[in-house]
């Protein structure tokens, strides 16, 4: 063995013991860094195959929404991989069972590339808007996967319970649960959690429009993005970190896609979008609202978590900073009903 990582994560012996793979066939062990929530392994082995292994945190303390986030990942690389392209990973193997020998685990195929904002592609060397456009004929191909027949929405590892026969519920009972989280840790936010819960619950009949439950992996800002291939010629190597998708609003992905931006100016994305099979995309004053309850979403899980994750006053601080205003922005949206664009911030990494 070559490479040897000098603190592998402790149940990663077991896994690779599971897949029957010895000491004698292992290159390398590399752990990667960058997400928030999962250990991450790199497991390279001698015949050439090229592996990611994720085991989830033995700590309990974190938000309703995240028990089981490993079920998630698995249905979402599953099921992309019928429409999404060599750019998804393959499950080589899982255990979505804590309580199983090996603990829970996921084993998928490696991809290659960079993340994006690591990167940085320009449109002087022509990458960038190729890139979005690339992007939006991914998505939008993940955006025709429909869940399975009779299944519902909401989150596969059904941490609210069975999921829901309708958009509205579940997404009432997801954010209902980031609420309750914010009151069990206390959470700093602009407003009193009664005060949202009521800006939330006025906009929710807009959520009747959505009546198919689309493939939604939202979290896809530019560090879940590999991009690998020269200036001038780069390409979308990896799509990762699909744990916090959902069966729901295929718009609710363009939130994380926008990052610091404006979604709605972004032609060569949504010119790749219509052509792959996510249609035109129109922004009416319901669907903006959409965007807004999914924007508020997003903003109260990343001022939550901070709490439970124990990030410590300063960055407790950085993050308050930057997504307060944000969230505040989003919930005056809501509450109008009505016109700003769809600007974002990152969400949470896995």
């Amino acid at each position: 063995m070559s490479d040897q990582a000098p603190a592998a994560a402790p149940a990663l012996p077991g896994v690779l013991d599971a897949l029957g793979v010895r000491d004698r066939d292992i290159a390398s062990i590399v752990p990667l860094t960058g997400g928030t929530y999962n250990t991450v392994t790199r497991v390279t082995l001698a015949d050439g195959r090229d592996w990611v292994v994720k085991t989830p945190p033995p700590h309990t303390a974190a938000l309703r929404y995240e028990r089981d986030l490993l079920v998630n990942e698995v249905a979402f690389y599953t099921a992309a991989a019928r429409a999404g392209g060599p750019a998804i990973p393959r499950v080589v193997r899982s255990e979505t069972d804590p309580a199983a020998p090996t603990g829970a685990y996921l084993v998928m195929t490696a991809r290659p590339g960079r993340p994006w904002h690591e990167v940085a592609p320009t449109a002087d060397e022509g990458d960038e808007p190729r890139l979005r456009a690339e992007l939006g004929r991914l998505v939008g191909r993940l955006h025709t996967v429909t869940g399975p027949a009779g299944s519902g929405f909401g989150y596969p590892a059904e941490p609210f319970g069975p999921l829901a026969p309708t958009w509205r519920t579940a997404f009432t009972a997801m954010t209902e649960a980031a609420l309750a989280d914010a009151e069990t840790y206390r959470a700093r936010l602009p407003y009193p959690v009664g005060a949202i819960r009521t800006v939330l619950a006025d906009a929710a009949h807009v959520l009747d429009e959505v009546t198919r439950p689309a493939l939604v992996h939202f979290d896809l800002w530019p560090g879940n993005l590999l991009v690998t291939g020269e200036p001038g010629a780069r390409t979308i190597g990896g799509v990762v970190d699909g744990e916090r998708m959902f069966w729901g609003d295929p718009v609710a992905d363009f939130v994380s896609l926008a990052l610091f931006g404006d979604i709605e100016r972004d032609r060569d994305f949504f010119d790749g979008y219509a052509e792959a099979g996510g249609g035109s995309v129109e922004f009416t004053d319901a669907l903006r609202t959409r965007c807004a309850l999914y924007r508020s979403y997003l903003y109260l899980i990343m001022l939550v978590e901070t709490v439970p994750r124990a990030v410590g006053p300063e960055a407790a601080d950085e993050t308050w900073e930057l997504v307060a205003p944000h969230l505040v922005d989003a919930l005056d949206a809501v509450r109008l009903g009505a016109g700003v664009s769809c600007r974002t911030r990152p969400g949470s990494g896995g």
